[in-house]
């Protein structure tokens, strides 16, 4: 990193430091209900409260009509992979998961609970999981360490009746999708014709390429590189990952129909590099885009800095070049698609969220920014263009629905107006809150 690089990365650790310290916190519960004296509580609670529960006894699923179920999620973690810092543990990850919960809310309208658990085993973190489960709409998992995360969502997702989502999987790879759909219209290719080369193969790639099999790529025009290599069927550690990494030993029996056995092959006339690897720069060399079919694209993800700086993809032929950073054009940011998918997902009280629910909200994404007028530099939405959330639960709804996923029905112009209405409320009340002075506005010192 460059020494101003570091600088600014400084700066703002110290910045969330002090309001960390300043606010305690992020985030806050708040009533829905109107408290005027006591006598309310004898509605609230007992001797009122029972009626509720009794009817809840009898359908367990009106738990999603009479409580704040129907709009509450889990983000659960075990800390053993935070951002960028490893495994750092439960009450180091608790400031993250709070960051998270404050997304969902003021993007989502969803009332998410950060809830970091100590536990040693995969099977430990299913039983809490299993445990928590009447408490909530859903479940958010986070910055959980590879393999254990692809384990713990497939499990989850089957034995829970609930949708269970891994950001750093299905996110990811859902806010990839939405940018590559559009990257291909400014190159002029087809989705179903391009080759994917898959630069580290952790839980964002490898779910990324389960999504875009599931948007038409094929598995043959895949190849998903880790510390080792190309993944091919050959290769000597085949017999270990099968055992340690199924999911990984998977794709490798899918992928690289041409046996590429080195970088440099398997870069070899690539339409799309998709890097979700070690922070750069330099991770990435120019001589590998360079081999690169003409008017590629390439996706350099790793945070906080790009495993190759976006101007040197471009001078070595890229023609869209996205990073995750907010500071450049074509941010891939997974907070796009999961306070909208939640936000969908909870509306129609959501039983799971499959594969095809992330193609659809990411198809709905590209749409949006198709519509205002895509180029090089915008392939998709900010987080500040909010109007595309509602329209993306729009769109996870209607495809919940329509797999048979949903306990109760919806149309997209339905979800639209519902979402738009809870979004909007929770952005109001956040603004309402810091106009009359009960959010305190952060020192203008500590956002120069």
């Amino acid at each position: 990193m460059s020494s101003s690089g570091e600088d600014r990365t400084r700066k703002w650790y110290d910045t969330s430091i002090k309001v960390a310290k300043d606010y305690g916190g992020k985030i806050s519960v708040m009533p829905k209900v109107p408290v005027k004296g006591l006598r309310d509580f004898s509605i609230y609670y007992t001797p009122g409260v029972a009626g509720v529960s009794l009817e809840i006894a009898k359908n367990p699923d009106l738990s999603f009509e009479l409580t704040w179920r129907w709009n509450a999620i889990a983000v659960l973690t075990d800390g053993t992979r935070v951002l960028g810092l490893g495994n750092v543990g439960p009450e180091a990850a608790l400031p993250v998961m709070e960051g998270k919960a404050l997304i969902f809310k003021y993007l989502g309208g969803v009332d998410a609970v950060p809830l970091p658990i100590r536990v040693k085993s995969k099977e430990e973190f299913v039983a809490v999981a299993k445990a928590i489960e009447p408490s909530f709409g859903g479940i958010n998992l986070e910055d959980i360490e590879s393999p254990k995360c692809f384990y713990l969502l497939d499990t989850l997702r089957k034995e829970l009746n609930i949708p269970v989502w891994h950001d750093d999987q299905q996110g990811t790879a859902g806010a990839i999708l939405a940018g590559l759909y559009n990257a291909l219209k400014v190159v002029d290719k087809n989705i179903n014709d391009i080759k994917v080369v898959l630069f580290g193969a952790g839980a964002s790639n490898v779910a990324a390429a389960r999504i875009l099999h599931a948007a038409g790529v094929s598995y043959g025009n895949m190849i998903l590189i880790d510390s080792k290599g190309p993944l091919h069927a050959e290769r000597e550690d085949m017999d270990k990952l099968m055992l340690n990494n199924p999911w990984k030993y998977d794709l490798a029996l899918k992928t690289n129909k041409e046996r590429s056995r080195t970088i440099e092959d398997a870069m070899k006339n690539a339409d799309v590099l998709i890097s979700a690897s070690t922070p750069g720069p330099n991770v990435i060399k120019k001589d590998w885009i360079r081999a690169m079919n003409k008017d590629a694209i390439v996706f350099a993800l790793a945070n906080p800095i790009p495993e190759i700086w976006p101007w040197e993809a471009k001078e070595a032929g890229a023609r869209v070049v996205a990073t995750g950073r907010s500071d450049f054009p074509n941010q891939i940011n997974n907070s796009l698609i999961i306070p909208s998918v939640f936000r969908g997902a909870l509306d129609v009280r959501a039983r799971g969220i499959s594969d095809e629910v992330i193609v659809a909200v990411a198809r709905e994404i590209a749409k949006y920014a198709e519509e205002r007028g895509i180029t090089e530099d915008y392939i998709i939405p900010t987080m500040e263009e909010w109007e595309v959330y509602p329209r993306a639960a729009a769109a996870a709804a209607v495809e919940i629905v329509n797999e048979g996923l949903a306990r109760v029905n919806t149309t997209y112009n339905e979800e639209l107006e519902r979402a738009r209405n809870i979004i909007s409320k929770s952005r109001a009340s956040m603004e309402k809150l810091m106009k009359e002075g009960l959010i305190r506005e952060l020192p203008a010192e500590l956002i120069r």
